[in-house]
């Protein structure tokens, strides 16, 4: 039987396409379930170009109420993957999948985590302090910001003349090549009988 993935994202999508792609017509793991916050993502697009079915949450419910688990459960979903999900998990969703829960931050952890650190913010603040490597962290999530256990890090090079802009660029190349094949190695690892 199929371990069925919910990719949980809040913009464009690259990274949920890219995982999607990588499990396309695999038997042992497949994207069942794409949640989002926002309206007018274009992960919305891909998961109705995917024909994946599409979740789109209520702030509400999420933090005050169910936490959208029925739904989850609903969808048999094993593994919840963050891939540019700009909300906080609840206690309860992190109780219900406990070490289950994998995201992807594109910073060197625990160098620039935290509220407030996603995209563009990221790498401006590595330019403003002049570190001289940047990277991705795959890792577990838990009750706080950027925190959980590390899974996988992967580095690359600043250069003098990076913008935010240029090195998001080098960011998602790391990103598109691992987090898909991270995520299979822990599935995989993790339900093995």
């Amino acid at each position: 039987m199929a371990i069925n993935l919910a990719v949980f994202a809040s913009g464009a999508g690259s990274n949920a396409q890219k995982i999607i792609d990588y499990f396309k017509g695999n038997s042992n793991v497949q994207v069942r379930l794409i949640v989002c916050n926002n309206a007018e993502a274009g992960v919305l697009g891909i998961a109705l170009h995917e024909k994946i079915t599409s979740l789109l949450i209520e702030r509400g419910r999420f933090f005050k109420e169910d936490s959208y688990l029925p739904v989850l459960k609903n969808y048999e979903i094993d593994w919840i993957i963050l891939a540019g999900f700009l909300w906080k998990i609840p206690a309860k969703m992190i109780a219900a999948y406990p070490q289950k829960i994998i995201n992807i931050h594109p910073a060197l952890l625990p160098k620039y985590g935290g509220k407030g650190m996603y995209g563009l913010h990221v790498h401006r603040a590595v330019l403003d302090a002049g570190d001289p490597e940047s990277g991705i962290t795959i890792h577990y999530v838990d009750e706080q910001y950027d925190h959980g256990l590390t899974i996988f890090q992967a580095k690359c090079p600043v250069a003098k003349d990076d913008t935010p802009d240029s090195l998001a660029q080098k960011i998602h190349v790391l990103e598109h090549k691992y987090f898909p094949q991270i995520i299979e190695q822990v599935i995989l690892k993790k339900n093995k009988p």
